[in-house]
Order: C-alpha cells, then sequence, then structure tokens
C-alpha cells in the first residue's frame, strides 16, 4: 500500500491516510494555552516553573515531529473523545503540513530551553511567545503558519509535496 509521502499514491490512499483538520486545531489551542501560562510566569519572575512548562511543552512538540501527529497525545485525545461527539469532516488533510510544524515548535521551544540554559535571561519568555503566536493563530483563526511554511517549501520542492 501506498504511503501519503509516496508521490505514485492515488488520491483515495491518501486520503484515507488523512487526519481530521480539526484535530491539530483542538491541540493547538492547548498548545496555546500552556504557553500563554508560560509567558505568563515569566514575566511574573517564576523562571524555574516557566522553564520546564517550556520543557514539557518542547517534549510534546518533539513528540508529535519524531512519532507523527496522529501519535501525539493531543491528537489520541481528539481521536477518542472529541471526534466521536463530531460531524465527519468535510475533508481529511495530509498529516506531514502539521508533522512538520510540530518540528518547527519544537525547534523554537528548543533554542529556548538552550538558550536560556546558556545564561540568556528572556530566552524562555521570548520563545513561549513566538510558538504561542504560531499555536493562536491555528486555534482562533485555523491558519498553521508552520503548515504554510512546509506548502513553501514543497513548492520549492525542497520537501514532498502535498
Amino acid at each position: 500500500m501506498s504511503s501519503p509521502a509516496d508521490p505514485s499514491a492515488s488520491s483515495a490512499d491518501r486520503a484515507s491516510a488523512g487526519i481530521d483538520p480539526r484535530g491539530p486545531r483542538f491541540g493547538a489551542a492547548i498548545t496555546a494555552a500552556l504557553l500563554l501560562i508560560t509567558v505568563v510566569l515569566a514575566v511574573a519572575g517564576a523562571d524555574a516553573a516557566a522553564f520546564w512548562l517550556l520543557v514539557a511543552i518542547t517534549a510534546l512538540f518533539a513528540w508529535g515531529a519524531f512519532a507523527g501527529i496522529r501519535r501525539h497525545p493531543y491528537g489520541l485525545i481528539f481521536a477518542r473523545l472529541v471526534r466521536p461527539r463530531l460531524a465527519p469532516p468535510a475533508e481529511l488533510e495530509d498529516p506531514r503540513p502539521p508533522t512538520f510544524a510540530q518540528g518547527i515548535g519544537f525547534a523554537v521551544g528548543l533554542a529556548g530551553v538552550l538558550l536560556s540554559l546558556l545564561g540568556l535571561e528572556y530566552a524562555v519568555p521570548i520563545a513561549a511567545a513566538i510558538a504561542f503566536f504560531a499555536a493562536f493563530l491555528n486555534a482562533a483563526f485555523d491558519f498553521c503558519l508552520g503548515c504554510q511554511i512546509y506548502l513553501l517549501l514543497a513548492r520549492a520542492r525542497i520537501v514532498p509535496g502535498v
């Protein structure tokens, strides 16, 4: 059977391998809330709590980036608890752009964690704020910034096309 990354895969194969586009948006809402808490903690002077929360969020981004969006804890929660209560989606989405977006979140979070460990005082709130902005765009406006970057890279033939 062809995988979604296989250019010879039929559109039926790609659709059967697709994800409900509401799932990543659900995960983005949770992530945005956690990132906002991280920023507030950092600004309020709770640096250790903000740091460890960013470490946890970065680990979740890594999970989504490396295990795939379907295996991310928020994706599993959505699939098991939320989606059964919703009408079927109008169409399914290729999982590669949201998985790529998780990779960008991982890179931003990791940069904040590492720079904080190197002593940069504002690394955690800046990284959390950048990631919050992207997660909020997805949660509130259904605009996935990482997915758009993926599509630009696909058009440039740097990553596999959708």
